[in-house]
């Protein structure tokens, strides 16, 4: 039992900082760079760079958030717990704010040249930059609690 928070704590720390750093990639590169596009190739590329990344964020966001609980459960600090909940938060965040977005900007027959799927996009970028700071925040309360102990 000795090696399990090491192991949890580690884990936690690894997949929230994993997820943070393709936040943040998406926030400071590519959604700028999107943004630097005309509006229906915009549009165009977003659709399968959100799906594509879905598949990536998504599990590293659950499993910090789990491993980083477990570590809580099993011993670790209370900031675990609280690094745990704000990467996993990133989750109910993603389905309640941001997916009614991403539900107009992927409905079939949208116009991608109009400027409501420019505002959309625009819109959908400061959405995600709340994922980005919530999953900073955690990895930073992890990190923290790796040194301190």
């Amino acid at each position: 039992m000795s090696t399990l928070v090491p192991a949890l704590e580690f884990v936690a720390t690894f997949a929230g900082a994993l997820f943070a750093g393709a936040a943040l990639y998406i926030n400071v590169a590519e959604h700028p760079a999107r943004m630097g596009l005309e509006t229906r190739m915009a549009a165009l590329q977003w659709a399968p760079s959100y799906k594509r990344a879905t598949w990536l964020q998504a599990p590293l966001a659950l499993l910090s958030l789990t491993c980083g609980i477990a570590a809580w459960v099993f011993g670790a600090g209370i900031a675990w717990l609280i690094a745990a909940l704000l990467v996993g938060a990133v989750v109910p965040f993603t389905f309640a704010v941001i997916m009614p977005t991403n539900d107009k900007l992927l409905a079939p027959g949208r116009d991608l040249n109009s400027s409501e799927t420019r505002d959309l996009l625009v819109f959908w970028g400061r959405l995600h930059a709340v994922r980005t700071v919530l999953s900073l925040v955690a990895v930073s309360i992890y990190l923290l609690s790796l040194i301190v102990a």
